[in-house]
C-alpha cells in the first residue's frame, strides 16, 4: 500500500517543506484545497451547501470530511 506524500501546500501551491504556512492552515479550516498536494496542479473545486469536492486530473477527487 502506498501513502500519499505531501510535497506542495494544497492552498497556495508553494513548497510544503519550506517557509511557514500558518495562514494556509488557518484558511484550510474553512476553505477547500486549491492545489494538488502531490503534483501542484490547480484542482477543479466544487463547493456545495453539504461540503466540497476537489479534483486533480492526475490524482482523482478529494471530498470534505
Amino acid at each position: 500500500m502506498s501513502t500519499a506524500v505531501t510535497l506542495w501546500c494544497d492552498r497556495c501551491g508553494g513548497d510544503a517543506g519550506r517557509g511557514v504556512h500558518e495562514a494556509c492552515v488557518t484558511a484550510r479550516a474553512l476553505e477547500p484545497p486549491r492545489f494538488c498536494p502531490r503534483c501542484r496542479r490547480r484542482m477543479k473545486v466544487q463547493v456545495l451547501p453539504t461540503g466540497w469536492s476537489a479534483t486533480c486530473v492526475e490524482h482523482g477527487t478529494t471530498t470534505s470530511p
